[in-house]
């Protein structure tokens, strides 16, 4: 089943933003060779979705309260199952997956690698909820629990709740796909069944929407241990998945979930022949190449623009409706610019740049998610003259706002098509 999985950009020495935070502070802009981008003291805190009229926060609603990092109330069978106090939180940097299994030994070894701080199997596969295709994850709720995102990890009624047999839903979807904690939810996998809802926190790993306990991702069909989520904080990554690759079989997956950004000059050169800095992809090297061309940046946004007053989905990926990231990737299909399905993987397709160089055709990110408030979990377009395109939540259309850089705004990138691709085709599994 594909996996869609957040790639780290890992160059040569060691940076480390927070799990999927875009720091400006130490990127070099492609626009100013040999200059540091400066410093714009973005906002860390989650805010609204610019545009949206709500002050009360993303996603307000009856069953969601954006006052709530995490909105869970005890299944009646919960009761009965007895999760572990939460005693440390885990970083998630590393994912293994393969399309069978992988066996107890491979993590076994994975767990001898230098720098591997704890490393656990989960189920990962692909399936419906509600009629739109989610990847999620069958876990172990003990063992798993400390790789979420903080708020989500210290719900213990969620976790309870996953271990009777609910499916914790990411915040994101759950507001923009209008759930509730009180009804459950139609789930397809290798068969169809109604679950109840553990509740809405999200896990904090790039394009994971849903989770559910191993026993019912079995009865979904989701292939056992075929994957292994690895903390390692303190190492180099591109090292250390090129040790994994030879523990794990040749048909495994293997790609960072947090970015490794380092200041300093690659040995690549771009087309102008000027020095520029070399991104790896998982663990296969890129040069950045060049941003888009003229033609390609007419393009995409002449295919932005002509989606303005088109609905917001969740789940829309076009030709006329549309959540935030589908927006982004038809836009750039159009332009025949290959772009990852989700804005946090969205967010490591070129360099991140200062405010004073953004241009028409740059993507803006958010944090959004009270649950995982270093998530990027919003992604708007910028054409210029202190306007945005974007498609903002359920119940408005895509539209043209100003730019908004206060609270919950996380960064900007250049889009460069050959980072894209690479993203975008590292689909582990």
């Amino acid at each position: 089943m594909a996996f869609i999985l957040v790639l780290g950009l890992v160059l040569t020495g060691v940076f480390r933003p927070s799990p999927h935070r875009l720091s400006l502070g130490g990127a070099r802009s492609p626009r100013s060779q040999g200059t540091r981008a400066r410093d714009t003291g973005v906002s860390g805190r989650v805010g609204a979705i610019p545009g949206s009229g709500s002050d009360a926060g993303y996603g307000a609603s009856a069953s969601l309260p954006s006052t709530l990092a995490v909105a869970a109330k005890p299944l009646p069978s919960a009761a009965r199952h007895v999760v572990p106090k939460l005693t440390k939180l885990l970083q998630a940097d590393v994912l293994v997956v393969d399309t069978a299994g992988l066996s107890s030994a491979v993590t076994r070894e994975v767990k001898k690698l230098h720098g591997v701080v704890a490393a656990v199997p989960v189920d990962a596969g692909r399936i419906k909820v509600n009629g739109v295709f989610v990847n999620v994850l069958g876990v172990h709720p003990a063992a798993f629990r400390p790789f979420a995102a903080k708020p989500t990890a210290k719900s213990t009624t969620l976790w309870k709740n996953i271990a009777a047999g609910g499916m914790a839903i990411s915040y994101t979807m759950g507001t923009q796909d209008k759930m509730s904690l009180s009804k459950p939810v139609k789930v397809v996998g290798s068969r169809a069944m109604s679950l109840p809802v553990a509740g809405f926190g999200t896990v904090g790993i790039g394009g994971v929407d849903a989770v559910v306990s191993t026993s019912v991702a079995k009865t979904l069909g989701l292939p056992e241990d075929n994957a292994i989520i690895i903390s390692a904080p303190d190492v180099r990554l591109d090292v250390l998945m090129e040790k994994i690759k030879k523990l794990v079989p040749p048909t495994a997956g293997v790609a960072a979930l947090v970015t490794q950004i380092i200041a300093g000059h690659g040995s690549g050169t771009d087309s102008a022949g000027a020095a520029g800095e070399v991104m790896t992809l998982g663990t296969g090297t890129v040069a950045q190449g060049q941003g888009l061309s003229q033609e390609q940046l007419t393009r995409f946004l002449s295919a932005a623009l002509s989606r303005v007053g088109m609905p917001y989905v969740w789940g829309g990926d076009g030709p006329d409706q549309f959540d935030c990231s589908g927006l982004v990737q038809w836009s750039l299909r159009q332009a025949g610019v290959v772009m990852p399905r989700v804005a946090a993987d969205q967010a490591r397709t070129g360099p991140l740049l200062s405010l004073s160089d953004l241009e028409p055709g740059d993507l803006l990110f958010y944090h959004t998610d009270p649950t995982a408030p270093d998530y990027i979990s919003h992604v708007a377009i910028y054409i210029g003259n202190g306007k945005m395109l974007q498609a903002p939540e359920p119940g408005m259309n895509v539209q043209i706002v100003k730019a908004d850089f206060g609270a919950g705004f996380a960064g900007a990138i250049a889009i460069y098509p050959k980072v894209a691709a690479e993203v975008a085709g590292s689909i582990a599994g």
